[in-house]
């Protein structure tokens, strides 16, 4: 990252010292392995160590200051006595991205997230200002505070100068890099989606996305293989009871260990371990110490970085690269056993529905097709979905339902499942779901979280939720971007056997939507022109599409209004493309004689801009507020609320001439 671009990101960054604090190391004394809670600034008073910062080695001699990024693996080895002072900080954008609510990125190289070291030539400029802050952060009270963000800014300022006045090389923190480094050190424990996302300082969205383009795998499915090769390990090497082993790998409950296993590796770990002592593949050497072990020498375990994915140590994982022959034949013996366990067993029909197919399932028992081609066994209360997917067996009256994203439509149905995907608070259904389960994201569920809740039956909307869930429970596939509404709440009725509920909820939508145009007309309001955008002063989208959300479905497409002519040149084309960002010097020309702006905690206030002042929708009171919770679904039951809410506020504003 280029200096220049440091000190932009520290010009728009908002700081908050969380703590100073002076250590001393005595000779040989080892600091252990840590995790960095913050980004933190490591300034060497005395002493020599050896300091390692995720995995970089760094000689530190008095006046050496070391930079690192939260979640940054730190060791240090004391040579003699070593002081030094560990300053913890953090920093945000003061003017974050107006699309950050829905985008969740995190911008990459700023200057909090990179790593470096290396002796200023004015040490005692910078020493200066860590003890003036260590001082007042003895006993602070508000106004002592105060001085010591300032004085944080003043050591910025000092800092800067002497990066570039010795040409500083720095790196940004790789968060895959740090993310693998954590899994490895803390499978044993509690690890959610959520907990690296806050460890790394990154969207939870962002880091799984950048997690699985590297490595191919998310990080919770990676966690979960994890584990699986560690248990493998001990199974093999070890007679320890299946309940110890359980522990160990991160799984207090031994039945759900045991589930969790069997679908990943084919055989319920007992049978396995079974299996493998059959084989006599077992060496007669003591259990090895595992390579995640945290100490200061710490072991190298990529074969190479851009396939560490693939390496576990331990066990015989797919994951794991061991191409020894002896491996392959095991590994060959053992596919042979398992098919022919499989073969032998006489039980055809016992493919879990969750795999998407129904063709295998077939049975004598009589059954029924509904309305809309779904077939129902009546003997074994069965229900064949047609999906893109295949056909799928569902029960005909699911009890646990877990479902993402569309829980609005199946709401409106009146199924109350059992878990969803994060609902915002805004949301018109949120009332609704009361006391239901949360599984994070709607994109990146917590499979280990679904399976505990020994679903009946999953409904997604992706493809990659339908191939990280599918094996658990039978699931359905509904690809509800390329349907409209009334397209959607059928394919999601016909999983349930609600076609006629669907129907009504439909009409009444229908209903609704021809009486609000009357009103409206009646008002000489429909005919006017409707700007639908959002962002802020550094600018702002202007939604140009009817598949948006921010109202766009209950203005564009239900109550068929118009926008300014240089929007609805866009809208009437079918494009990807939701809106265009543009300049606040430009944004008159894209409003029409309504405007609505979608809002959120942290949005812009735009009352003081003269530009914005002097729109006229804005000026003559016509600005209409919507909440982006509210107006970010598209389900049935959030149309109808947001109709309402659009008509309401159309009739209460004044009348545009």
């Amino acid at each position: 990252m280029q200096l220049n671009e440091q000190m932009q990101y520290w010009n728009y960054a908002a700081v908050k010292v969380l703590d100073i604090r002076r250590i001393v190391l005595k000779n040989e004394i080892q600091h252990g392995s840590y995790t960095l809670p913050a980004a933190c600034f490591i300034y060497s008073i005395r002493g020599s160590a050896d300091i390692q910062l995720n995995g970089n080695k760094y000689k530190s001699e008095p006046f050496f200051l070391i930079h690192g990024a939260k979640g940054s693996l730190l060791n240090i080895q004391a040579n003699e006595d070593f002081e030094y002072i560990m300053l913890y900080y953090r920093a945000f954008r003061a003017f974050p991205n107006y699309r950050k609510r829905w985008l969740q990125g995190q911008v990459l190289g700023a200057p909090f997230s990179l790593q470096y070291g290396f002796t200023p030539r004015s040490p005692l400029n910078l020493l200066r200002y860590f003890n003036e802050m260590e001082k007042v952060w003895t006993q602070p009270t508000n106004l002592d505070l105060l001085y010591t963000k300032s004085l944080f800014y003043q050591f910025i300022h000092e800092l800067m100068v002497q990066l570039a006045a010795q040409e500083v090389q720095t790196e940004v923190v790789d968060p895959v890099k740090q993310t693998l480094e954590y899994i490895h050190q803390h499978y044993r424990e509690q690890v959610t989606l959520e907990l690296l996302a806050e460890q790394f300082n990154f969207s939870s969205r962002h880091l799984s996305m950048r997690f699985k383009r590297k490595t191919g795998y998310s990080p919770i499915d990676y966690l979960i293989q994890t584990r699986i090769g560690k248990a493998q390990d001990l199974l093999v090497r070890s007679d320890a009871k299946l309940g110890d082993i359980a522990a160990e790998v991160g799984y207090s409950d031994v039945y759900y260990f045991s589930r969790i296993f069997k679908k990943h590796v084919g055989m319920s770990p007992t049978l396995y371990q079974k299996k493998m002592k059959e084989l006599g593949r077992i060496e007669d050497r003591p259990l090895h110490v595992s390579e995640s072990s945290i100490g200061w020498a710490l072991k190298s375990r990529y074969i190479d970085y851009d396939n560490h994915y693939r390496y576990i140590n331990g066990g015989s994982t797919p994951m794991k690269r061991k191409n020894s022959s002896s491996s392959m034949i095991m590994i060959a013996i053992l596919s042979l056993t398992m098919l022919l366990t499989a073969c032998s067993s006489g039980t055809a029909n016992t493919l879990s529905a969750g795999e998407g197919t129904g063709a295998n399932s077939t049975n004598s028992s009589s059954s029924v097709t509904s309305e809309t081609g779904s077939q129902v066994n009546k003997d074994k209360e069965t229900r064949t979905v047609s999906t893109i997917k295949g056909d799928v067996i569902v029960p005909a009256n699911p009890k646990r339902v877990v479902v993402l994203y569309l829980q609005g439509d199946v709401v409106a149905l009146g199924v109350k499942p059992i878990a969803t995907s994060d609902v915002y608070d805004g949301a018109a259904y949120k009332s609704e779901l009361e006391g239901v389960n949360s599984l994070g994201t709607w994109f990146e569920p917590n499979p280990e979280a679904v399976i505990d809740l020994d679903p009946d039956l999953i409904i997604v909307p992706s493809e990659e939720t339908y191939n990280t869930l599918k094996n658990i429970a039978p699931t359905v596939y509904i690809p509800y971007e390329k349907m409209t509404t009334e397209e959607r709440l059928h394919s999601i009725a016909s999983i349930f056997g609600k076609e006629k509920e669907a129907e009504v909820l439909i009409n009444n939508l229908n209903s609704k939507v021809e009486e609000s145009k009357k009103t409206l007309a009646d008002a000489g309001i429909l005919d006017k022109t409707i700007s639908i955008i959002e962002g802020g002063l550094k600018g702002m989208v202007v939604v140009e599409s009817k598949q948006f959300g921010r109202g766009s479905q209950a203005v564009y497409e239900y109550l068929e209004m118009k926008a300014p002519k240089v929007v609805q040149d866009k809208i009437d084309v079918v494009s990807d493309e939701d809106g265009s960002t543009i300049s606040m010097e430009v944004l008159p020309e894209y409003i029409g004689d309504y405007v609505f702006r979608s809002v959120y905690e942290g949005a812009d206030v735009l009352t003081d801009n003269p530009i914005w002042r002097n729109i006229k929708a804005v000026k003559e009171g016509r600005l209409i507020e919507i909440d982006f919770d509210f107006f970010y679904y598209s389900d049935i039951y959030s149309i109808n609320k947001q109709l309402d809410f659009v008509v309401d506020k159309l009739l209460s504003a004044p009348r545009a001439q």
